[in-house]
């Protein structure tokens, strides 16, 4: 059984890679920068005896958004267990050992793409969204028509202080994401056009990669697309469906559910993979006072107060009625 769990030093990445190399697969030579400490990111280890460095773990500094603030985040990855002495507790130690120094530095909540939940379950995550590819013809989109009052424009690197809302955490650097817990992509890829509002704000943006070929085989491959409102992402989606001619396959990276599908015809549409995600901790306690409005069925609407409590959430009716859910104002 491992008697030390501490921080991984400079000398114990080459150990880090093999042992990740023998959980994950992967080529035999170590690349160069993962033999490197970055800012940001903080290796945990387990080591037996002997010395030996037998489980690891990788605690990342991040944000997600939630409910429209920055909330400060432990980005959990890379948890590996030497398989010889795997269902022994381990994982559950260094795990403990990372979210206490995360909790620690401030995040308040912990994000994984786990390989398997069960054991995450146990330790307290549990799945909370999926980061899904949907393949779509390109033509589906190819009706939509621009909103007159919404103006694109290639994005540059300046533009990016003046990002509000969620393409800022997206796009302001490594240890800020969005709630789809992933790296940003700048400037990577080989397009990625901001619209602005009729006020000159930027209300959204897309990425995305032009694969090769002119035939059936022609693909874009979306890897960001979100929009502040509805006619900011109706004018990505009516841009994306101008590559009809060129590219008759789009590649979509969105989160489940996302609002995009309410703006256009996802006709054809099919999810070539989707990838959860699992949130921690488990248990929330809380409460929200809502204002709800129902054109269509009235009798839904009025204050309702959203409780968690244990685990498990609640709507009840009553309440001060202090916010008022706007989700869909813009769809």
């Amino acid at each position: 059984m491992a008697q030390d769990v501490r921080l991984l030093a400079a000398e114990d990445r080459l150990a880090a890679w093999e042992l990740s190399r023998l959980a994950f697969g992967g080529s035999r030579q170590s690349p160069p920068q993962l033999l490197e400490l970055a800012p940001g990111r903080y290796d945990w280890g387990a080591f037996d005896d002997a010395g030996r460095l037998v489980a690891r773990a990788v605690d990342r500094e991040q944000c997600h958004w939630f409910g429209g603030r920055l909330v400060p985040a432990s980005g959990v990855a890379s948890v590996a267990v030497a398989p010889e002495i795997r269902g022994t507790g381990l994982a559950r130690r260094i795990l403990t050992a990372l979210l206490a120094a995360a909790r620690d530095r401030g995040a308040v909540i912990s994000t994984l793409f786990p390989t398997t939940q069960a054991p995450y379950r146990r330790v307290g995550y549990e799945a909370a969204g999926a980061l899904a590819w949907t393949v779509l013809p390109t033509s589906a989109l190819a009706a939509i028509r621009q909103p007159s009052d919404v103006v694109l424009r290639p994005a540059e690197p300046a533009d990016v202080p003046a990002v509000p809302g969620p393409a800022a955490a997206c796009w302001s650097g490594r240890s800020r994401r969005s709630t789809r817990p992933r790296k940003p992509y700048w400037p990577a890829t080989t397009g990625s056009p901001w619209p602005w509002g009729g006020g000159g704000a930027i209300e959204g943006y897309a990425s995305w990669d032009r694969g090769p070929g002119y035939d059936a085989s022609g693909r874009l491959s979306v890897f960001d697309l979100m929009g502040l409102t509805g006619p900011a992402t109706t004018a990505l989606l009516a841009m994306l469906g101008t590559w009809t001619s060129v590219a008759p396959a789009l590649e979509l990276r969105l989160p489940e559910p996302d609002p995009a599908i309410l703006l256009a015809p996802f006709v054809g549409a099919t999810v070539q993979s989707s990838q959860p995600w699992m949130l921690w901790p488990e248990h929330v306690a809380g409460s929200v006072d809502l204002l709800l409005t129902d054109d269509m069925c009235p009798w839904n609407a009025g204050p309702h107060r959203l409780v968690l409590d244990g685990g498990y959430g609640r709507l009840e009716v009553g309440g001060g009625g202090d916010v008022r859910p706007a989700l869909l104002d813009h769809f």
